[in-house]
């Protein structure tokens, strides 16, 4: 499989936690806008609430917000949702985006008193980029050099007092200085299937779509403890039901759906069954390395590190070891194959990496 298969194999998937050109045809229009509308992350939004009241009182600044977890989990929505809660403008941007320092310092200086600035992927922000904003973090203000060789001099160029909120799926790759300059961390959760439910319940109102509780809890079950994959869900049971039913999902409705898109009662498809056989019919079961295990299946070492494997290690169906990756007794009983201990058979040798 080429490259270019390989991408389009990774688009295509309806279970892809990151954001694709489908999700931009709703998201928008299923976000909340405030923290009460807000479904789940009980414990951030607590935080974030006292936070926001206390700078309101004040007329203060909100300290720096670092926001990281899986994709999908709503980052952006809550950190819309507090520059709407304190009142001001909010800028959106991405770490790839930002090229050369003149991009931030062009973002910076149009910041006024108060605003949100929102930097997704901030992880993978250019390093030489990430320095000017050291001193715009801190003390608010650029340090900018002018000139060059001996007649070079540096300028400080005062800022508006700002928030700035990073969002990130690996916040092991930030550096030390940048992670220390935020105020506030909150890890964002996965979503339980009761809160799940209840996203499905209210983007099937926004969409004019009638569901039952029991439809959107089937949905919820399903969609791996993630909104993005939620709502995504709810566009493909609707069409099902239009086509098959009288329009309105049911419990009967939904599982057919997700039947006939092969996603089972704990969310996973083909591919994440597909991985997981490999390693057990290739590997005996692991250890078995990220590489080969990548030449194996055809896709890429990162798409198995960041969009299969996080999944099935948070319900105990993938495990690491030092010398590489192996399947647990848990996901020999759901593939229905018997079960013998990883490695167990000495006739088959896995290459580790």
């Amino acid at each position: 499989m080429n490259d270019y298969e390989n991408e389009m194999n990774f688009e295509d998937r309806i279970l892809e936690t990151a954001y694709t050109a489908e999700d931009s045809e709703t998201e928008f229009s299923l976000r909340p806008r405030t923290l009460d509308e807000y479904i789940g992350q009980e414990k951030a939004k607590e935080i974030l609430k006292i936070y926001i009241d206390a700078v309101k009182l004040r007329g203060d600044t909100l300290d720096h917000v670092l926001l990281y977890g899986p994709p999908g989990l709503g980052k952006t929505t809550l950190s819309a949702i507090i520059a709407s809660e304190l009142g001001v403008n909010f800028r959106v941007t991405s770490g790839p985006a930002i090229e050369k320092q003149g991009d931030l310092a062009a973002l910076l200086t149009n910041l006024g008193q108060g605003d949100v600035l929102f930097i997704d992927e901030i992880h993978r922000l250019n390093r030489n980029v990430e320095e000017i904003l050291y001193p715009a973090m801190e003390d608010f203000a650029l340090d900018i050099i002018i000139g060059k060789g001996p007649a070079a001099r540096s300028i400080r160029l005062p800022l508006q007092r700002f928030t700035l909120i990073g969002a990130t799926t690996r916040a092991g790759q930030l550096t030390t200085p940048l992670r220390d300059r935020f105020g506030v961390l909150l890890r964002l959760e996965l979503y339980t299937p009761k809160e799940l439910a209840q996203i499905v319940t209210r983007s099937a109102g926004i969409l004019d779509i009638p569901i039952t509780e029991d439809g959107a809890l089937e949905i919820a079950s399903r969609s791996r403890g993630t909104p993005r994959i939620a709502n995504r869900l709810l566009k493909r049971v609707r069409d099902y039901a239009q086509v098959k039913g009288d329009g309105c999902i049911t419990l009967e409705s939904a599982s057919a759906a997700l039947r006939m898109l092969e996603i089972d009662e704990l969310g996973l498809d083909n591919t994440d069954r597909r991985m997981m056989e490999t390693i057990i019919h290739f590997y005996n079961g692991g250890p078995v390395g990220l590489e080969t295990l990548a030449a194996t299946i055809g896709e890429e070492a990162i798409t198995i590190e960041d969009v299969y494997e996080p999944y099935l290690m948070q319900i105990g169906f993938i495990s690491r070891t030092p010398r590489g990756r192996c399947v647990t007794k848990l996901a020999y009983e759901h593939l229905g194959i018997p079960y013998q201990p990883a490695g167990a058979s000495p006739d088959q040798i896995s290459i580790d990496e």
